[in-house]
């Protein structure tokens, strides 16, 4: 299944100059029960093999980028700010990468469930913002996600969708 993995991560690594990534459950997950992401620093973890997946690829040569596009509900519900959130971000792809690669750009919706916004997934906003910021086209972007919104924000912004599960090789 690992190198079913490899084989399809380097397939798409060479279609795709743009990787967007949700963050709960694809790249990182909590470890305190009950809650849907972390609200403080040392209550997340990488998901597996996204460390490794990710070491693989060159966010150095100027032909990669990176964006996180996150729901952090939290945010409105009060249970973190909004500078925390992003700091765990920020965190999340430092312990995932091993830096803070220079084309990286985090997104995050902290509307309240049920608003009209453009930007919570599974609207497009979040994926269409990073694709804008680095000037890059839905056809050279894949979004990687775990969620059914996940799928339904990339089916609206034009882009390339896959699994997690399948990106990262994670056993059914």
């Amino acid at each position: 299944m690992q190198h079913e993995a490899k084989r399809l991560t380097m397939r798409a690594e060479q279609m795709t100059k743009l990787f967007i990534f949700d963050a709960d459950g694809t790249l990182r997950r909590t470890t305190v029960p009950g809650l849907p992401s972390p609200r403080n620093p040392g209550e997340w973890k990488l998901m597996p093999n996204v460390k490794n997946t990710l070491n693989q690829m060159d966010w150095n040569s100027g032909e990669l980028f990176l964006g996180i596009a996150s729901n952090q509900d939290g945010v409105s519900l009060g249970d973190l700010t909004e500078e925390m959130a992003y700091r765990l971000l920020q965190d999340m792809v430092v312990e995932a990468i091993g830096y803070f690669p220079l084309h990286t750009a985090i997104e995050m919706c902290t509307c309240k469930l049920g608003m009209n916004c453009r930007r919570k997934k599974p609207k497009p906003g979040m994926l269409l913002d990073i694709m804008h910021t680095f000037d890059i086209p839905a056809k050279q972007t894949l979004f990687v996600g775990d969620m059914e919104w996940d799928l339904e924000a990339a089916r609206r912004a034009g882009v390339r969708f896959m699994w997690a599960k399948d990106f990262f090789g994670w056993p059914d």
